[in-house]
């Protein structure tokens, strides 16, 4: 290792240390010109279909953007008709390319991301990317269409049930990766299956957000480690602190402190976007990013996840997804239908 590669080595382990300086726009801007990151300008995605949810503004909208202008076939994923066509249309005319589709399905109603799932497995062939990013913080206690606390079933069941519906058709695509967008709040939480689905009389947002955000990181593990020899890539990774709607509105006051230290959508969404394209990422699985780099799950030594807490959280997720028989890796490479 080059002594200038020791050294960025040395000033990126300092800056995660901060916290601050590393989740700020700063952190960015200096691990990118310490490590001269790649652009990805060889259109590696040419000839590849991804599918991002949550697409429709911040985060999604802008790693969607930077994926079609990679050459993928960037199919849109969110709940309004009006707000995801616009969204198309933003992609194609910023991006050049025309390949931008849309589908519409509220995570919010499981039948309804089982419908979706069902048209994406009828009218493609193959699926590069699934990248999970749709989801938000809600500040009231809401019940979905399925009777469970929002905010659990829009960050942790409902993507659980769509990459376990579009599995059969990630596992026949070569080099096929799920991205899973959590937050860096998941650090000051740990798992605790039985309190992750917050009833009205206790509910705090940013609480059963950061919980959330934390069965995301476990799950992730999870499904690299019960899909290990199927042939699909599964990553997650945190945006650090960026400027998006929602942050503004649900977060006003950390956005009154924070707004100009806070990473642009672009910046934020470059480890996605890396995680759906780069040859490296392929050479590992089940890892938690920020910035390129993987980075410890918890910060905290009572933050840590047992196996057996990892284990209840599988079974707690796929129950209330109502997926009963989760397939083999070799079902899955044969093309065989998980029941859901």
């Amino acid at each position: 290792m080059s002594p200038r590669h020791l050294l960025a080595q040395s000033v990126d382990t300092a800056l995660e240390a901060t916290v601050v300086l590393s989740f700020s726009r700063l952190g960015y801007q200096v691990r990118d010109r310490l490590f001269g990151w790649s652009d990805l300008t060889e259109r590696p995605m040419h000839g590849k279909v991804a599918i991002v949810t949550g697409a429709t503004s911040g985060l999604g909208l802008a790693a969607a953007t930077r994926l079609a202008t990679l050459g993928a076939s960037v199919r849109l994923l969110g709940r309004d008709i009006g707000r995801t066509e616009a969204a198309r249309q933003d992609v194609a005319a910023a991006s050049g390319n025309r390949d931008v589709e849309i589908g519409v399905a509220d995570l919010a109603d499981l039948g309804q991301v089982r419908r979706y799932a069902d048209q994406v497995r009828a009218y493609h062939g193959r699926l590069d990317v699934l990248v999970n990013n749709a989801g938000a913080l809600v500040r009231d206690h809401q019940l979905t269409a399925d009777g469970l606390e929002l905010t659990v079933q829009t960050h942790v069941v409902a993507p659980f049930l769509l990459t376990h519906a579009l599995l059969p058709l990630l596992a026949r695509t070569p080099g096929s990766r799920v991205v899973t967008v959590s937050s860096g709040g998941m650090y000051t939480e740990t798992l605790d299956v039985d309190r992750l689905e917050m009833g009205p009389d206790d509910f705090d947002g940013v609480t059963a957000y950061a919980r959330s955000k934390r069965a995301q990181v476990v799950l992730n593990q999870q499904w690299a480690r019960r899909h290990a020899t199927s042939g699909v890539t599964f990553q997650a990774m945190h945006p650090g602190w960026v400027d998006t709607p929602g942050v503004q509105t649900s977060l006003p006051d950390f956005y009154r402190v924070m707004g100009p230290w806070l990473r642009t959508p672009e910046q934020g969404a470059d480890t996605m976007v890396w995680l759906a394209a780069a040859r490296e990422p392929l050479a590992n699985n089940g890892d938690f990013w920020l910035d390129r780099h993987r980075r410890w799950t918890s910060k905290l030594p009572w933050t840590r996840t047992s196996s057996t807490d990892a284990e209840r959280l599988w079974r707690w997720v796929a129950d209330r997804a109502g997926v009963t028989a989760p397939g083999s890796a070799a079902a899955l490479a044969a093309g065989a239908r998980p029941e859901a």
